[in-house]
């Protein structure tokens, strides 16, 4: 197949033999939510509900910060997306040709969206507005060539290769992770006003680690779905590297860790207990999503590990949190 001829580019700018194979046409509510929930608006959702999460378990007051780190996340995640759009089809085929064909509007969209997070961090201080910034020069050299060309124009003779952060193995996976949890736990504090020292440095350094290697786990499970287009690619990722029974049992091993974060957190009473039974539940869901990551479809494998911050969303506000 991979030899066949490329049939004439569609409207939406991709090949009519990429659309009839790949993404057939839009079969209703079921493939509209699938579209959904593999997008940035999906992601942005997410992120709002993790933030609100971890204020609560900070115990600061309400703030915008759910809402602006939505916003940041929904901006960095709807440019990737059209950044790598052409590099997606193989691995994520309808997020892909939603890309392709709308990626002006979305880059719009994405531009509209940070605005409005850096409007909102402008009116909570000089932190919050440094804190909205970062998430943004993260993805510029995480996902852009920037650095890349950067380095080709530093470099006498071209003798030094500066690649894209996202193509450095390990190194990609933390940065995203370390950029989440610092959006997620810093964002209550920069937006209320909050002091670390108000709150316990202790506390905020647990949540935080907690944060950063759960999320690294997020990134890292749906990659099994992508190995082959990653390996084709040449970026390395933990299922190219380590296949993915050795990837699942690096995740388990990661998890374990992120248990015992969460089992600190417990020792010291960091926390209300609603919330430690919320983030509980969420690891739980993070640990079967691990455990059947060989399993799940490439649709759900996108999805599931974010859920669980759905689920300790749920759970705490169900038990009151």
């Amino acid at each position: 197949m991979a030899n066949e001829p490329t049939k004439p580019s569609a409207p939406d700018g991709t090949t009519a033999q990429y659309r009839s194979q790949s993404t057939p046409p839009d079969s209703g509510a079921v493939r509209r939510v699938a579209a959904f929930a593999a997008g940035a608006p999906f992601t942005a959702l997410v992120a709002a509900v993790e933030v609100a999460v971890v204020t609560v378990a900070l115990g600061v007051p309400r703030s915008a910060a759910p809402v602006a780190v939505g916003l940041i996340a929904f901006a960095v995640y709807a440019a990737d997306h059209v950044a790598d759009a052409e590099g997606d089809v193989s691995s994520t085929p309808s997020r892909a040709r939603i890309a392709l064909r709308y990626g002006d509007q979305l880059m719009t969209a994405a531009a509209v969206s940070y605005g409005l997070a850096v409007a909102l961090a402008v009116g909570a201080g000089p932190a919050a507005l440094a804190l909205a910034l970062v998430p943004g020069a993260v993805w510029v050299g995480y996902a852009t060539d920037w650095l890349a060309a950067a380095g080709d124009l530093a470099a006498p003779l071209g003798t030094v290769s500066v690649p894209r952060l996202k193509d450095v193995f390990l190194l990609n996976s933390a940065a995203v992770a370390i950029a989440w949890a610092v959006a997620v736990v810093a964002a209550p504090l920069a937006f209320t006003g909050v002091t670390l020292e108000a709150v316990g440095a202790p506390t905020v350094a647990l949540l935080f680690a907690y944060v950063a290697v759960r999320s690294f786990v997020d990134v890292e499970v749906p990659n099994v779905r992508d190995v082959a287009a990653d390996a084709a690619r040449g970026t390395a990722t933990l299922p190219v590297v380590y296949g993915t029974a050795g990837t699942r049992r690096i995740l388990l091993g990661v998890d374990a860790v992120a248990a015992g974060l969460l089992g600190a957190v417990a020792a010291i009473d960091a926390v209300p207990r609603p919330v430690l039974a919320a983030l509980a539940a969420g690891l739980a869901v993070s640990v079967a999503v691990t455990a059947l990551a060989d399993r799940l479809g490439g649709a759900a494998l996108g999805v599931a590990p974010d859920c669980s911050y759905l689920v300790a969303g749920a759970v705490l506000l169900a038990i009151g949190g």
